[in-house]
């Protein structure tokens, strides 16, 4: 193809492919244990609340790692780094399944969450160093397509396989990938399609005040709403569709499959919403997204027809989707000139997860103290605070993806 004759074309696609494909075994691990939640409570003694409490330690370690890998990653290479992470991972996830105590499972499962988080900061780095600024760009989407991609792969291996093989089948993925990166950033090096710090901070840029004269505050609020759902609320979507909705745990998996396959298109056509109708304007598709997802969920509470439900539900979460793609692969790209794209995503993803983490053990308890018909009603008010963080209406510099 003649496209592939550009030596920039050829690296970002090559870059691009192996940190999407990393990033995508990420969110595989980390939606394994939603998928296979409801099999668990009917077929062990594990409970509800226990669960909870091993996806939200695995949520706070996740997002402190984000925090200290951020930093690591400025001075380890990338390639040790990713291939570590991925490879440790894979480990703790082998030990879940086997473990004769809880808090040998729980700690194994931390665990897990906080090697994970070594490979997101890191392979930014990399691609934003090594590629053209609009080539980054679309490796940025491409990060947020491989993240919707893990669900629907995690929902397809619970469906053929038991719980504890589903770990298992986790741990050896992770695993074969560490490995396969190593090589992969091996050859990368040896080619010059990898080189190392290329680009260095500028000190005289960097400051708290640029970055809120950025909307750092505004968009601190978008990061924490939009995390609690692409992270909690997907995260019980199987134990709702299986309690509230009355579906089987195998339909319930196969459900939440699709949900999340269609969900991964969400990225394109939310840019071309920003782009070609919004026309680049932040606080407009912002506004937009937020106000679809608090309607749709308000829907979900007066609608009982398990079909319409599940419909809403897609609909919310696609939505809520909207606001998350302008924050990670618009929004921190625009912040070049500040020179805190790496310490802003970081601080961003952090507030995500640490929300998300809170958020997960609140709703495993509201579960069992107001339902799930009044939970929904808190997942609108939640996106109801976004359509108000979306006013008023003042225009936003962000970087366009062309």
């Amino acid at each position: 193809m003649q496209l592939f004759k550009d030596t920039e074309v050829r690296k970002a696609f090559y870059l691009g492919a192996i940190c999407t494909i990393s990033y995508m075994a990420i969110y595989f691990a980390r939606n394994i244990l939603g998928v296979i939640t409801p099999e668990m409570i009917e077929t062990t003694g594990f409970t509800i609340e226990f669960i909870g409490t091993l996806s939200t330690s695995c949520m706070i370690f996740y997002a402190v790692g984000q925090l200290i890998n951020g930093l690591a990653g400025d001075i380890i290479n990338a390639k040790y780094m990713v291939s570590g992470g991925l490879f440790l991972a894979g480990i703790c996830n082998f030990i879940v399944p086997f473990s004769s105590s809880s808090m040998v499972m729980l700690a194994a499962y931390s665990m897990s969450g906080f090697f994970l988080s070594m490979i997101y900061a890191p392979i930014t780095k990399v691609v934003a160093e090594n590629t053209l600024p609009e080539y980054a760009v679309r490796c940025c989407l491409g990060y947020t397509v491989a993240s919707f991609l893990g669900a629907p792969a995690a929902s397809i291996a619970s469906i053929f396989f038991n719980w504890k093989n589903v770990f298992i089948l986790c741990s050896l993925v992770l695993m074969l990938m560490g490995i396969s990166c190593f090589i992969v950033f091996t050859i990368f090096e040896k080619n010059d399609i990898i080189q190392y710090n290329r680009v260095k901070k500028d000190k005289t840029k960097g400051s708290v005040k640029v970055l809120i004269q950025n909307s750092i505050i505004k968009f601190t609020i978008v990061s924490v709403l939009t995390g609690i759902v692409r992270t909690s609320v997907v995260f019980w979507i199987p134990t709702y569709l299986s309690q509230y909705l009355g579906f089987s745990s195998t339909a319930a998996a196969a459900i939440f499959t699709a949900i999340t396959l269609m969900k991964s298109a969400s990225p394109f056509y939310n840019v071309f919403i920003y782009e070609r109708i919004l026309k680049r304007n932040m606080n407009a598709m912002l506004l937009l997204m937020f106000s679809l997802s608090a309607v749709c969920f308000a829907l979900m509470f007066v609608m009982h027809n398990p079909i319409l439900n599940t419909l809403f539900l897609l609909l919310a979460l696609v939505s809520s989707a909207g606001a998350s793609t302008m924050l990670f692969s618009v929004y921190c790209p625009s912040l070049s000139h500040t020179g805190m794209v790496s310490s802003a995503t970081g601080f961003l993803d952090f507030m995500s997860y640490v929300a998300a983490a809170t958020a997960n053990q609140l709703f495993a308890n509201a579960v069992s103290d107001i339902g799930w018909g009044n939970l929904i009603l808190v997942w609108a008010a939640l996106m109801l605070v976004g359509v108000i963080a979306s006013l008023p209406f003042k225009k936003t510099k962000t970087l366009s993806v062309k």
